[in-house]
């Protein structure tokens, strides 16, 4: 089976060809970082502009790498949601009307459920319960997935998400957007217990996330120590490089305490760690660790598909589809979507079956 995956939640405009859910035919991203470097982050409505401008050419560019035509496609999934609504709106409205004009199934994806399925095609077929860590510059969940389709949100963030927390720091140290690589890369030359960052602890007890107190730490550590801001061009010094390590060094310990105390509680067989900052070397290096002493696997997507990309939103649909979910063409993007199909919220996570909200 092909499927056609489309994805344009945000500022990257992608298609992939998929066959049975698994292998990747083609896999085409069209990245806006070079549009929305000026502004420190995402311009909604030049995002949104970008995909009209690029969403034909990239589609019609994956089905000639992989060598299909349009009417070999078996079925398109497409992002629904949680995205930015214009940006959403261009891929929703290309994919409904593709399905229509060809006659074959339209499947609406959870973007995050895309991040999910980022990992089945180079890693072993998961077992399950898994514990799944998403972590980008617009999400940062824990999911319990007792069987595959099923999810329970069990960690979210209260405030910016881990991605979004790396382009701030960035921003105020001077350095260029995305902020999540180039402080990796700073980070690899600085000295990751010179500054003690706090850890935010949530009043309620909740194992959840929030980076809004360390952004606040970073700004007034580089405020109290007269740290400037880099010109264009100027080398970093080792006090900056210091500050993106130890900064980097406390996002990854609250991702990862959180995770390994509901590990403890819920008893994993496979760890998943997945979204754009599941790219950052330390991440993945302390998820092994963590891993090891959980003594179960950890899987991540390789380094191409942890951004946004359609081959995994064509691997989540390809698994509706067998479930004879699809969605129908009365269908919209909604930037509200949740991924959270587990209904009861007692510890012991014991719920009916309930099919995937689309």
């Amino acid at each position: 089976m092909l499927i056609l995956g489309i994805e344009s939640s945000c500022d990257e405009t992608a298609a992939a060809v998929v066959r049975d859910g698994r292998e990747i035919l083609s896999s085409v991203i069209s990245s806006q970082i070079e549009l929305h470097r000026p502004f420190g982050g995402v311009f909604p409505e030049l995002a949104a502009n970008a995909h009209l401008e690029k969403i034909e050419p990239v589609v019609k560019e994956a089905l000639e790498t992989a060598n299909v035509t349009f009417r070999e496609i078996d079925a398109v999934a497409v992002t629904q949601g949680p995205g930015l609504i214009g940006s959403l709106l261009v891929g929703v409205s290309y994919a409904k009307a593709l399905a229509w004009g060809l006659d074959i199934p339209f499947i609406g994806v959870n973007h995050i459920e895309g991040h999910v399925y980022s990992i089945v095609f180079e890693n072993p077929a998961v077992e399950y319960p898994a514990l799944a860590l998403i972590v980008s510059g617009g999400h940062t969940n824990l999911f319990y997935v007792p069987e595959e389709g099923k999810y329970k949100v069990v960690s979210r963030t209260r405030d910016d998400a881990a991605g979004e927390a790396f382009d701030k720091v960035a921003k105020m140290l001077g350095l260029s957007y995305p902020g999540g690589p180039v402080i990796e890369k700073l980070a690899r030359e600085g000295d990751a217990d010179k500054i003690k960052f706090p850890i935010a602890k949530i009043s309620d007890g909740r194992p959840d996330f929030s980076f809004s107190g360390l952004k606040t730490a970073v700004s007034r550590y580089i405020r109290e120590n007269n740290v400037k801001p880099l010109a264009e061009n100027e080398e970093p010094d080792q006090q900056i490089k210091d500050i993106c390590a130890s900064f980097q060094a406390t996002v990854i310990k609250s991702l990862l305490k959180n995770t390994a105390k509901l590990a403890d509680e819920l008893h994993p067989k496979t760890l998943i760690v997945a979204g754009g900052v599941a790219c950052n070397g330390a991440l993945r290096e302390a998820s092994e660790k963590l891993a090891e002493k959980l003594n179960v696997p950890v899987y991540f997507p390789s380094k191409h598909l942890s951004t946004d990309n359609a081959a995994m939103i064509a691997a989540a649909g390809h698994f509706h589809l067998r479930q004879g979910e699809t969605s129908p063409l009365e269908m919209t993007a909604d930037v509200t979507l949740r991924l959270q199909n587990l209904e009861n919220e007692d510890a012991q996570l014991k719920s009916k079956k309930v099919r995937y909200r689309l």
